[in-house]
């Protein structure tokens, strides 16, 4: 039996999340298509595992999924593995859009959606067929030329899908609060194309979704009160009546889990989609707000107003679901101005919690294509791109500045203060996360005390301070 095992690479750093390991779904589910081609699969998840290479010793081909930040990590597994003569297929977003770059490192790289491509190659690796037909994949000739097979088109019955088979691989699923976190996707794509999201360059716009009868047969495998469903979907209430149709059927299922996915803020537009959402068992939303500046949300073309976002939350809190929400600084139409008040919105929509992200242009986004073109990115290392390292020229703040916005956002947000109010007012999840996020910031900080010299270096010497109430006390001495 042929043995391939799979990879999921550390993320280079710290973020809000470090404490809630959430494996990525993808390789579960080519994991579990290799094991019904009839390959002994293995599933190393770097974030909770130690990566021994004596697992390697007997595998036929190691596939290895990334996203911007783990490439550097990605790229130097498949090199040193490559060097003791195991072939290293890599996948996952950041490949899908720089193939030539990973093929410095792999063998092969799968562009896209890997479900279809990874069974047609496991079938041509056994039978030592041809490459060239099978879609989505970019690999190097005899005569060492680069070539891109052509893109299938994406999988439109994702009934089709295999679950992923949690159980069957040798990886256990972590507990976060006492409780199994389970990841869910039942639909791929979204209707929307924000500038700065790269999403739709591998899912595309086109929204797909699993048929309510085949998301159900997988979630009554998870009916436990012990365990936690995080719906993987990007935006799972795109269609508004197929949502309710499976909220329908998980209500009149009685499932014991709670559950937490990502919406949009149109979704608090249908109140009987909220009511449904609520009843059904959802426990959190993730919701990215973006930016509090009309400007920027215009720009990044969000499609929603600040007076939707405020209205929006009040349905959640009516219904007693928790919000956590995402902001972005760096638009070219940021300044401190928008900063303070993104923090003050922040607290008087009182978010469960909230991450202050920076913008970062991802490869397959048009940000990135601007930000290139423009010549305005400063760092090409590629694990700062996490959304917590400012790495280009902001239009009117400077780098350091940029940074220490998320910084200040993090410690106003995530303030003392702020803590003996969300005490006073019995919200105790969002104190355990406020005394969590303030811990992780000054790590952050620590961890991060070179990085924040050397763009400090960077910063024009006729940069004049933008507020004076900020400036002391932001960075940990």
């Amino acid at each position: 039996m042929p043995k391939i095992v799979f990879i999921e690479p550390k993320a280079p750093n710290l973020h809000i999340f470090s404490q809630f390991q959430l494996p990525r779904l993808g390789l579960f589910i080519l994991g579990t298509i290799a094991k019904q081609e009839g390959w002994d699969v293995d599933i190393i998840v770097e974030e909770s595992q130690v990566l021994s290479f004596s697992r390697f010793r007997d595998a036929d081909l190691v596939g290895i999924s990334t996203i911007t930040s783990t490439a550097p990590r990605a790229y130097a597994i498949a090199d040193r593995l490559r060097a003791s003569g195991v072939p290293v297929i890599l996948g996952g977003p950041h490949v899908t859009f720089l193939p030539d770059e990973a093929l410095e490192h792999a063998d092969y790289t799968v562009r896209g959606e890997g479900e279809s491509a990874l069974r047609a190659f496991l079938r041509a690796w056994e039978t030592g067929g041809n490459v060239s037909s099978i879609p989505n994949l970019s690999h190097r000739t005899i005569d060492g030329r680069i070539v891109h097979n052509p893109m299938g088109a994406p999988e439109t019955d994702l009934d089709r899908i295999p679950y992923p088979a949690f159980s069957v691989m040798r990886h256990s699923i972590r507990r976060a609060a006492g409780k199994r976190i389970i990841p869910v996707q039942t639909s791929r794509g979204c209707p929307f194309d924000c500038a700065f999201c790269s999403v739709t360059g591998i899912f595309g716009k086109s929204y797909r979704h699993r048929s309510t009868d085949n998301v159900m047969e997988e979630l009554r495998q998870y009916d436990d009160p012990r365990n936690f469903v995080f719906f993987y979907d990007d935006n799972f209430t795109a269609d508004r009546e197929r949502a309710k149709v499976l909220l329908r059927a998980m209500i009149e299922e009685r499932f014991r889990f709670k559950w937490s996915t990502q919406v949009r803020i149109d979704a608090a537009k249908d109140s009987e989609l909220v009511r449904l959402m609520k009843m059904a068992g959802c426990f959190t939303l993730f919701i990215g707000l973006e930016s509090v500046n009309p400007a920027s949300l215009v720009s990044m073309k969000k499609h929603q107003t600040v007076e939707d976002m405020e209205s929006a939350l009040r349905v959640f809190r009516r219904q007693r679901i928790h919000v956590h929400g995402m902001f972005v600084y760096g638009f070219d139409e940021d300044d401190w101005d928008t900063v303070e008040r993104t923090v003050a919105f922040a607290k008087k929509n009182r978010l469960t919690s909230t991450q202050f992200l920076i913008l970062t242009p991802l490869p397959g986004s048009e940000l990135y294509d601007r930000m290139v073109a423009q010549k305005r990115i400063q760092f090409g290392d590629w694990s700062l791109y996490d959304a917590h390292h400012a790495v280009f020229q902001p239009a009117n703040l400077s780098m350091f500045d940029l940074q220490r916005a998320q910084i200040y956002s993090h410690r106003q947000f995530y303030s003392f203060a702020e803590m003996g109010k969300k005490w006073i007012q019995g919200r105790w999840m969002a104190l355990s996360l406020a005394r969590y996020a303030w811990a992780l910031n000054r790590l952050w900080q620590k961890r991060n005390a070179t990085f924040l010299k050397v763009i400090d270096l960077l910063r024009p010497k006729r940069d004049v301070r933008i507020s004076v109430d900020y400036r002391e006390n932001v960075l940990l001495d």
